[in-house]
């Protein structure tokens, strides 16, 4: 039976956790005031990229080419004053340390301004919705 993990390991030989190099690009480039960031691309990056337009923190997501490889293009979301709309990501779950959450157990993040995003059997999906569908799982990171 394969085991599939969420972690990749990198040219030194280190276990890597590939959501937390996503969001920790995405908010490197908003504080860096780049318009877009380049990440390897997985099924489940790409569905995590999905849920953030979905909440407004990316401007767009798509998957292409470079090269052999297929890498995710997600454009960084700006306020009206130009600052980006990720201000901080907490990643919840680790890989040293994982963390689900029960239905009752979802609450709003900020007082509404922020989102928990979990990985449930129906996928990812914001903490709001997953409170809709009844449904629990991994809390992957917090953002606001």
């Amino acid at each position: 039976m394969k085991v599939l993990s969420r972690a990749f390991v990198n040219h030194l030989g280190r276990r890597m956790d590939v959501v937390s190099n996503m969001l920790n690009g995405i908010k490197n480039a908003g504080r860096a005031g780049k318009s877009e960031v380049q990440l390897p691309y997985s099924k489940f990056k790409a569905a995590i990229a999905h849920k953030l337009f979905e909440g407004g923190y990316v401007t767009s997501h798509e998957k292409q080419m470079k090269g052999n490889h297929p890498v995710l293009v997600l454009g960084v979301a700006y306020n009206d004053a130009g600052k980006p709309k990720v201000s901080e990501i907490k990643q919840v779950s680790k890989q040293s340390r994982r963390v689900y959450y029960r239905v009752k157990d979802i609450r709003p993040v900020k007082s509404g301004q922020g989102m928990l995003f979990l990985s449930t059997p129906k996928g990812v999906l914001s903490g709001n919705e997953a409170r809709e569908q009844q449904v629990g799982g991994e809390a992957l990171f917090i953002i606001w």
